[in-house]
């Protein structure tokens, strides 16, 4: 990724480079003392700040902002490589360290250092206390809250109790790193609930790409009520008051179907940085919305799959001016607030005054894990159709193939073999490891949320080894 957006694209990077991308490889070693020096708060984008802590846990430098940690790789002397491989440099004087540059083909762009004060909990540095004592865990049934969600245990639940002990374990002991929570329903009781890294039940989540999902359902709730009359409609049609480059007949037949199974035809690829349309070019623009509808076409709309967080700000877009509500309130009308969730994030603005947040939503996993309650029961909750059944199965039945796997309405249809046998499965997930999988046959559904941002996730590993690798089934 290019651009002079410095330390934001830093984290951009982070968020949106694939996941196999090879690192530059270094020597060089800093002790904890040493990587303590550039510990401070900095200036940041759109008048914000961040903060670098050194940590204790792994003797490495990170890049915090809100609940996110972005690893930084010592490379030479006040130089670290961010996820992107782009070298990170930190300025200093005779007094010490006074802010940094991203290092880039652009002008590189000089945040200065705010303060050496740094405000964060030791929690988030370990899963559990300090690791200075043997970890002993003891399991409790999920507390009634009274939220919606009735709680049961893990005895007779079907699930193998002595390989849940074995993934809390692993998740403290780093061998399932950087977990901040899980939860398991089965047969529509909450049985495990468990949280880390100073994360409790009251936290909210980013969701990161798991937001696609809740947009997707949304769309559904605005064709059931008539404010969008099929997913037929024309994409083009929504937007009259758009002058649009690339003309272009392919682009007239967009559908929103075409859109909800990420198969509009646009040049937009996420995951390809050279992509008109990859989503580290689309933030930083004035209007999002135009930058997408003004990219050139390269297929046939309905055709081929990729990628493309474009696809969805459209989508978010229509659902605002068919119901001219803000998505956060169209939101909480229509969706949270049947499922009895007071508590979420969801600011859509699209435009680079919101390129650190894109649009994603925050929640708690408990409410995520109603969510996913919701699609297991057909969108229904408490008796109450909040979503039509048909949407729901359109949703998790296959549309088209993107990254290999088998897709939805900007749902995974994803399918986990363990032990041989395969749970044919639909999930909504976002980087860093965020998970909300439903098993329809197993009645079952797990919410994993996860700092692994632009790591390996061991989320789906975990859950074949240590929840479907010892479920009891008929």
């Amino acid at each position: 990724m290019k651009s002079h957006y410095t330390f934001y694209y830093l984290l951009l990077f982070v968020l949106i480079l694939p996941i196999n991308a090879a690192y530059a490889q270094s020597n060089y070693k800093l002790t904890y003392d040493q990587l303590r020096e550039y510990e401070g708060t900095y200036a940041f984008v759109n008048n914000t700040t961040l903060q670098i802590a050194a940590s204790p846990r792994d003797t490495m430098l990170y890049a915090l902002v809100g609940d996110s940690k972005y690893k930084l790789r010592a490379y030479k002397k006040d130089i670290f490589l961010n996820g992107g491989n782009q070298e990170v440099h930190f300025i200093r004087n005779n007094t010490g360290i006074t802010g940094y540059q991203v290092k880039d083909k652009t002008p590189d762009k000089f945040y200065p250092l705010i303060t050496k004060k740094v405000t964060f909990s030791n929690d988030m540095w370990f899963a559990r206390g300090n690791n200075k004592l043997p970890f002993h865990w003891v399991y409790s049934p999920p507390k009634d809250m009274h939220d919606g969600i009735p709680t049961g245990s893990l005895i007779n639940s079907g699930l193998d109790t002595g390989l849940i002990h074995t993934m809390i374990n692993r998740i403290v002991n780093q061998s399932y790193s950087d977990i901040n929570s899980i939860l398991i329903i089965k047969e529509g009781k909450l049985v495990l609930e468990e949280y880390f890294y100073g994360f409790t039940a009251d936290s909210l989540h980013q969701l990161r790409s798991a937001t696609k999902s809740f947009a997707s359902a949304l769309v559904g709730i605005a064709v059931d009520k008539h404010l969008i009359k099929s997913t037929d409609e024309k994409l083009l049609s929504f937007y009259p008051e758009y002058s649009i480059a690339n003309p272009d007949d392919r682009k007239k037949a967009i559908t929103i179907q075409d859109m909800l199974t990420q198969r509009s035809g646009f040049a937009c690829d996420d995951d390809d940085d050279n992509s008109a349309g990859n989503e580290n070019k689309i933030y930083p623009t004035h209007d999002w919305i135009k930058t997408m509808l003004d990219l050139p076409m390269i297929n046939e709309p309905g055709k081929v799959g990729s990628y493309c967080s474009g696809n969805v700000i459209l989508l978010d877009g229509i659902v605002e001016k068919t119901s001219h509500q803000k998505l956060h309130d169209f939101a909480a009308e229509n969706l949270f607030s049947k499922l009895g969730v007071k508590r979420f994030n969801w600011d859509f603005v699209p435009d680079q005054s919101h390129q650190e947040s894109f649009g994603q939503i925050s929640l708690r996993p408990r409410d995520m894990a109603k969510f996913g309650m919701l699609y297991l029961n057909n969108g229904k909750w408490k008796g109450i159709q909040v979503i039509s059944a048909d949407w729901v199965k359109q949703s998790i039945t296959k549309h088209s193939n993107i990254r290999g796997i088998d897709y939805g309405y900007l749902w995974w249809c994803e399918d986990l073999t363990a032990n041989g046998k395969v749970y044919r499965g639909a999930a909504a997930k976002g980087n860093g490891g965020q998970r909300i999988f439903i098993w329809p046959d197993q009645k079952m559904i797990a919410v994993i949320t996860a700092g692994n941002y632009n790591t390996q996730s061991p989320a789906n590993r975990m859950l074949i080894d240590c929840v479907l690798g010892g479920l009891k089934t008929p």
